[in-house]
């Protein structure tokens, strides 16, 4: 039986999977392959069944992607969130190489069409990201801002002190002092 991949808007977390997981079970849908941004399936999954789906997840807040360029920058951005908030592991490339790599199309074509749909670039996406996974490290308070720094591969303290005070008009220190952890959504972002 022939496998149908379906890509789908806002998973952003474990969380997500597990909702969209339990979505799937109720309406019969077996899953193959469940990642950020991406299921696949053998089911066969006709409009109708389609279309429940896409109730559901929006329900949820999430939301089927039917065009091609919508697919592509779902896949960027989980690409990204997934590097940046989920894995421990630093790249051993750069951004643009890896999303490169991983979605099999040439950079320069992925970075236009992202800035153009989303009006940010890419670079600045990944920035924003990092800034928000800095923010929650800096709320929990269990690793130094050097140790930051160093997890999320920033070239000194510096560096990212400047990059934090630019994306949220605060210090890293001054943003320790704040009472909550002024998170944004990731999917807002």
């Amino acid at each position: 039986m022939s496998s149908n991949i379906i890509y789908i808007k806002n998973m952003v977390c474990p969380r997500c999977i597990d909702a969209v997981k339990e979505i799937c079970d109720n309406l019969n849908i077996s899953v193959v392959k469940l990642q950020l941004g991406k299921l696949e399936s053998d089911s066969k999954i006709d409009n109708t069944l389609k279309s429940k789906l896409s109730k559901q997840l929006k329900e949820k807040g999430f939301e089927l992607l039917l065009d091609k360029n919508e697919k592509i920058i779902a896949q960027i951005k989980s690409l990204i969130i997934k590097q940046i908030h989920h894995t421990k592991k630093s790249l051993t490339i750069n951004f643009s190489d890896y999303i490169s790599e991983k979605l099999h199309y040439d950079y320069t074509f992925l970075s236009k069409l992202f800035s153009s749909v989303e009006g940010i670039t890419i670079e600045r996406f990944i920035v924003k990201q990092k800034i928000e996974h800095v923010k929650e490290l800096l709320f929990y308070n269990e690793l130094t801002l050097s140790e930051i720094a160093f997890q999320m591969d920033y070239s000194s303290v510096a560096h990212l002190s400047n990059q934090f005070k630019k994306e949220t008009g605060l210090t890293p220190t001054q943003f320790k002092k704040t009472k909550g952890p002024n998170h944004q959504f990731l999917d807002t972002i």
